[in-house]
């Protein structure tokens, strides 16, 4: 991308993702939200490879808000992509190593990346997710330039974290507290020194931006205020930074939104595990039992995790009990390629979500009104399901955390399936989610919460 069309004047954004498609596609609806309704430069940057699979995944996006995006391609080294180990009991996604090493070096070419756009703006605001601290510390060094990082989870998680780390007691109820769940097994030695190791580039920054809205994390955004009060960081909560209206989307390309426009108002359960879990023959098995003796109609997303480049590598063809798609044919849709997520559970019919509780399908299901079956596999992902079904109330837990390493029966998946769609319990549910949902879409328009707080950050920066 051709940095010399800025204007002098002109105060440059530039996105900073990590590669992993729940921060990329963060990142990219950030960067859209801001060039299409502040119209300010806005240049995404990373490798060839996760540029590529950002714009290719652009879930909910209008294609001529992502035109006015500047994508910047770093090269990038060499790096292996083996295939997920879908028998690992540990859900983390280790076989993604070797791309974020890789990315640790990218220092370099960011670094005269700023230096160019720097000398031609009259500000350089780089927005940056924390795990790329280390990369973006070069921003210290320019006269005209300042950073903030993006935090792609929810602000209870982070919350956690802080409190964790440092020793402080986290402010909830007693009989929540007591059913936290543990940090154990949420990820590998390797990531925690990746992440440890970013945290002496993190104090450069000017503030902290978050996905979310008062309207869902008010009490822990104050907290967190109160938490972090010795670092003089400013924050800003603008989310959720993907489109709450979809206007532009055309229901009649899509074999998922096909199906749903045939199906009973909310009458459907999504399931989809986001790009980072693979599951085993074994558990594949009991969850295609499950969704059948549970008579619910349902759309399964079915694919392995990503492979640090997607675009390489054949995708393992996960195999379904025999008969089985032929059995479900009339009350539900098996699909292996990538889904439009949030245009699903935006559709009338869509009434359950069963999700890995990634902050992404957190936000995308909490946005839409959608309630969650919470079935966390790592990272953040038991926190954020613990928001979801235990203090926001709107959903149920699918699978313990305590029990991760365990199989998860067909008779359980079959319980947690009719209780969100078929039950009085999980109408309440549903009730109490709707209800949500429309108070987060209402706080991103005019005079909402998270919309002035998007126009706080963009008068600050462009101050």
């Amino acid at each position: 991308m051709d940095s010399s069309k800025l204007k002098q004047d002109e105060v440059a954004i530039v996105m900073v993702p990590f590669p992993g498609q729940g921060h990329l596609n963060q990142l990219l609806q950030l960067a859209c939200l801001i060039s299409s309704s502040h119209n300010l430069p806005v240049y995404y940057v990373g490798s060839a490879t996760h540029n590529r699979q950002a714009r290719v995944r652009a879930n909910a996006l209008n294609p001529s808000d992502i035109a006015k995006v500047r994508f910047y391609d770093l090269p990038t080294p060499e790096f292996a992509s083996p295939p997920p180990d879908f028998n690992s009991l540990n859900k983390f996604p280790a076989h993604l190593e070797p791309s974020w090493a890789a990315c640790m070096l990218m220092r370099e070419p960011i670094a005269s990346f700023f230096h160019d756009i720097s000398s031609k703006a009259r500000r350089i605001v780089v927005v940056h997710d924390s795990l790329m601290s280390y990369n973006v510390q070069d921003v210290s060094s320019l006269p005209n330039a300042e950073s903030y990082i993006f935090n792609c989870i929810s602000v209870f998680t982070l919350y956690c974290f802080i409190c964790l780390s440092s020793g402080m007691s986290i402010q909830l109820e007693e009989e929540l507290l007591k059913k936290l769940p543990s940090l154990e097994g949420i990820m590998t030695d390797e990531i925690r020194e990746r992440g440890a190791s970013q945290s002496p580039y993190m104090d450069i920054r000017s503030g902290d931006i978050h996905n979310t809205s008062r309207v869902i994390e008010g009490k822990f955004l104050d907290l967190m205020v109160e938490v972090t009060s010795t670092q003089n960081k400013k924050q800003w909560a603008i989310g959720p930074v993907l489109p709450t209206k979809l206007d532009h989307v055309s229901n009649t390309n899509n074999i998922c939104l096909e199906w749903l426009n045939k199906q009973p108002p909310r009458s459907v359960l999504y399931i989809s595990f986001g790009t980072t879990t693979s599951f085993s023959d074994r558990e594949i098995k009991e969850l295609a039992m499950g969704l059948e003796q549970s008579k619910q109609r349902f759309i399964w997303v079915l694919r392995d995790a990503d492979r640090g480049d997607i675009f390489t590598g054949e995708a393992r063809r996960v195999e379904l009990p025999d008969g089985f798609e032929e059995r479900v044919k009339e009350v539900g849709l098996v699909v292996r390629e990538w889904a439009p997520q949030p245009e699903i559970l935006a559709h009338s019919s869509t009434g359950g979500f069963m999700s890995h509780c990634g902050w992404n399908s957190c936000i995308e299901g909490i946005t839409m009104g959608v309630p969650i079956a919470a079935w966390p596999m790592h990272s953040d992902q038991p926190k954020n399901g613990f928001l979801v079904t235990d203090i926001l109330k709107v959903g149920l837990t699918a699978r313990e955390w305590e029990k991760r390493e365990e199989l998860v029966s067909a008779f359980t998946i079959e319980n947690a399936v009719r209780k969100l769609m078929a039950s009085e319990e999980g109408a309440k549910i549903r009730k109490r989610a709707e209800e949500l949902g429309e108070a987060v879409r209402l706080s991103t328009e005019k005079g909402g919460a998270s919309r002035m707080e998007l126009d706080s950050f963009i008068a600050h920066i462009t101050r």
